[in-house]
């Protein structure tokens, strides 16, 4: 039987010095699984305006469907806008309020995340009320509830961080989220493994992928770590390589892929995307087995 997942979250455009690209860190997620063979579907919302009539084209070419993205007559489409360092390090300004500030709670994406056997979720989308009960109340609903931290300043705090990590069963989170995490929650750990099994006891949360960047990422399962250097590739740019590598991450683990093998697969897709400019690179399952 085929793995279904949802991801709920941000669809945008990301407004680069060249022109923009579509993308939205769920958006990524919920293409990257379809990429690879998983039935993946997204709830978010677009505005009634051009650049969500564009965003739901680019997903048609994409193969890709649209039916759980919610039209909002109000709020515009998202667009972002990305600024790229000396290192190639992306950072964001994230404009609001926009549509995907009020998904709506549904019957239909209800029974999506009830069929499905997981739910992936990101701090960012509850930055507003609206958005962030429709995630709770879906929550409630899923098997496997995945939290990509994701933390864009200003759009976070410890009540709202607590609250959603004490919800997953598997979280990914970045050296640098680390490092916020440990200073408000307390964490006393001086390695990352220390730290990661600290987290993992104060919240209940069974896996912990950590991404380091061009060092690769770790994994702890079941009080486990296990290590991967990562691939060493030219940097385009970093937009969107997280979001590939957990993808990557739930598609194999899901097929029932060794912590190992779904680990250096993650990895492998993370730093392929960091070399292509944008977030959403053409590539197959196939990438598994390429030499990078």
């Amino acid at each position: 039987m085929q793995n279904k997942v949802i991801t709920i979250g941000e669809i945008l455009w990301d407004v680069f010095p060249e022109g923009k690209k579509a993308g939205g860190s769920s958006m990524n997620v919920a293409l990257n699984l379809h990429k690879q063979g998983i039935e993946s579907r997204f709830i978010s919302a677009i505005g009634k305006d051009e650049n969500g009539k564009e965003l739901v084209n680019f997903l048609a070419a994409n193969h890709f469907g649209t039916d759980l993205i919610q039209i909002d007559d109000e709020l515009p489409t998202s667009t972002v806008v990305v600024q790229l360092d000396e290192n190639h390090q992306a950072t964001y300004t994230i404009k609001q309020p926009v549509a995907w500030d009020d998904i709506k709670i549904t019957e239909q994406n209800i029974t999506a995340v009830k069929q499905a056997d997981a739910l992936v979720y990101c701090s960012l989308t509850c930055r507003e009320e609206k958005s962030k009960a429709t995630i709770l109340r879906l929550l409630e609903n899923a098997k496997i509830k995945i939290f990509d931290i994701n933390l864009r300043t200003p759009f976070y705090s410890k009540e709202l961080i607590g609250e959603l990590l004490a919800k997953a069963d598997i979280l990914k989170i970045n050296e640098d989220e680390l490092v916020w995490v440990k200073e408000s929650f307390g964490l006393t750990g001086n390695t990352e493994e220390q730290l990661l099994k600290q987290l993992s006891v104060q919240f209940n949360i069974e896996i912990i992928c950590l991404t380091l960047g061009d060092k690769g990422a770790c994994v702890l399962n079941d009080g486990k770590l296990f290590k991967h250097t990562g691939y060493k590739v030219q940097v385009v740019d970093t937009v969107g390589a997280g979001d590939a590598f957990l993808a990557t991450f739930i598609a194999c683990y899901l097929q029932g892929y060794t912590m190992e093998s779904t680990l250096d697969n993650a990895c492998k897709v993370g730093a392929f995307v960091a070399s292509q400019p944008g977030a959403n690179p053409e590539y197959n399952k196939k990438i598994y087995h390429m030499s990078l």
